[in-house]
């Protein structure tokens, strides 16, 4: 048995064009799941309170989040209550492009 390493970006390791962006919807989509659980939320009381259809709630719990963009996932987090900060900074690498990187704590 072979066993391979692959990226941290599955959507990467998938050869996706967004790839970058498929992994940032993943992780806030999983964030906003962990949310809704802790605070024992019904997905229509979530729903209400994000300001999303709770079908697309239901949707992007299951990994279905095309049709929502980060700002959005963005913008229903803020109104489940954490705070949302972004911050912009040099790159790592001075030769290359910096990257979007998202950090939860």
């Amino acid at each position: 048995m072979t066993i391979e390493t692959g990226s941290t970006n599955v959507y990467a390791h998938l050869g996706m064009p967004d790839a970058e962006e498929m992994l940032i919807k993943a992780q806030l989509a999983a964030k906003i799941g962990e949310i809704i659980k802790h605070r024992r939320l019904t997905q229509s009381k979530a729903a209400e309170i994000m300001g999303i259809p709770q079908p697309k709630v239901s949707a992007m719990l299951r990994g279905q989040f095309r049709g929502i963009s980060e700002a959005k996932m963005l913008e229903a987090i803020a109104r489940l209550g954490l705070e949302v900060k972004i911050v912009i900074g040099p790159s790592r690498r001075r030769s290359s492009p910096g990257h979007v990187e998202l950090e939860m704590v």
